[in-house]
């Protein structure tokens, strides 16, 4: 099955192979969000420590999927070679703080509500926090095809493909972690899975802006990497962690960004 994968990508424009894969992961947002039409509340233990798993899967997909190839196909030694990954990974944090700053967003706890102020709904806010979650999930998935577009040896189609595959797996969660919330807050089951998988949205179009990038200004690769990576370890540090320690799972929620980390790991290792 996985063989057929690759066989279907490699013979796809890369880009429109990134628009392909990230629909997939907006898919596993969109299932994880019909989760509404089953359940109307959620255990807290088990959601935080699906957002726990959310956050391993991204720090390392951060690593293995983006810095480490960003970093080892920058031309030079010492600093000299360390230096894009460097710079594109701090661009991509103020990137993502600058959005965090000034897009009106409130996290899943309903509790805490962050950039300008507006008259929008609540719910409203929560959907524009999980789309800014996922703007640097799809770039990055978007840069790596870019990569393969470009004919950069660095950058694979399997590795593409494995970047896809994990971040679709933590989008699962995510969709779960939008749409129960709604329900819970008295909006019905149909409006709570429209806005749960419609969070996942931006993904394809920040995949194909990223790839399209890529493919027309090669030397930027390694600064893009980096640059999604940093946008990622921002929103995992700012948002997610943080969100799971609201309450007393602290212990449940570690558990599982060490499971989601290793399940990472092991794909970009093994199939990457």
């Amino acid at each position: 099955m996985y063989q057929q994968i690759l066989t279907f990508f490699e013979n796809t424009d890369p880009v429109l192979g990134a628009l392909y894969a990230t629909l997939f992961t907006w898919g596993l947002t969109a299932l994880g969000a019909s989760f509404v039409f089953i359940f109307k509340n959620m255990n807290r233990v088990v959601l935080d420590g699906m957002l726990g798993f959310t956050g391993g899967v991204m720090v390392a997909a951060s690593f293995w999927s983006l810095l480490a190839p960003g970093i080892e196909m920058s031309e030079g030694e010492g600093f000299i070679k360390v230096m894009p990954a460097a710079v594109g990974f701090g661009l991509g944090a103020l990137f993502i703080f600058s959005l965090d700053k000034v897009l009106p967003h409130i996290h899943i706890n309903f509790k805490e509500s962050e950039g300008i102020k507006t008259p929008w709904h609540r719910t409203t806010l929560l959907v524009l926090a999980i789309t800014l979650h996922n703007i640097p999930e799809g770039l990055a998935i978007g840069v790596l095809f870019g990569g393969v577009a470009a004919g950069l040896p660095e950058a694979s189609i399997a590795g593409a493909v494995v970047l896809a595959i994990g971040i679709g797996i933590q989008n699962f969660p995510e969709g779960i972690a939008v749409s129960i919330p709604l329900r819970r807050q008295g909006m019905s089951r149909r409006k709570s899975f429209m806005y749960g998988q419609a969070s996942a949205i931006v993904e394809p179009i920040a995949a194909v802006i990223g790839a399209v990038a890529v493919t027309f200004f090669t030397p930027i690769l390694p600064y893009a990497l980096a640059f999604a990576a940093g946008a990622m370890i921002f929103v995992v540090v700012e948002e997610v962690i943080p969100e799971t320690q609201q309450d007393n799972n602290t212990d449940i929620a570690t558990l599982g960004f060490i499971g989601g980390f290793i399940i990472m790991m092991v794909l970009d290792v093994a199939l990457g």
